[in-house]
């Protein structure tokens, strides 16, 4: 399975849950809050699409990227996974390097709580990146699910009822 930036942002905030969707089983269709992310990232910035360009780069889709001076930019709802979203940017960055595409930026954007942030690439990220990138194939090469995790992020999961509702 090619690595994708979902799967590297669900490997960040629940390895269950980044297990789960890798193997086709997804509950993101049952969440307000997956339903509120996805509208604040089409409404927020309703000029974006004119200004940037949806880069595809094999099966990794990058929503906005100015393309002149090399900005990816990533909208979020919330920043209470906010490592999870710099490991996405980061994951995006590498891509681009993959692919000869050198000196770019990236910024997270927050526009609920009116925030930006630039994500910058440091020294020995790549080696970072390419090793999340094989711990997640391992992860998915399990024939079982993770063990449950219990976060304070497991509430407004899209995966609640799947994981506690034998408790």
């Amino acid at each position: 399975m090619q690595i994708n930036a979902t799967l590297i942002n669900l490997y960040h905030v629940c390895k269950r849950q980044m297990w789960l969707h890798a193997h086709g089983i997804r509950m993101e269709h049952n969440s307000e809050v997956v339903a509120e992310g996805k509208l604040i990232g089409e409404t927020t910035y309703q000029d974006r699409s004119q200004k940037y360009t949806e880069l595809q780069i094999g099966k990794i889709k990058i929503d906005y990227y100015d393309n002149k001076n090399k900005v990816i930019h990533e909208v979020k709802k919330s920043n209470k996974a906010e490592y999870a979203h710099i490991a996405q940017v980061k994951f995006y960055k590498y891509v681009l390097l993959q692919h000869g595409i050198e000196g770019a930026s990236a910024i997270l954007e927050y526009p609920k709580l009116r925030q930006r942030h630039v994500v910058e690439w440091e020294k020995g990220d790549e080696s970072v990146v390419q090793s999340w990138m094989m711990e997640i194939q391992k992860l998915i090469a399990q024939e079982n699910c993770p063990p449950l995790e219990k976060k304070n992020i497991c509430r407004s999961c899209s995966y609640y009822d799947f994981c506690f509702s034998g408790e």
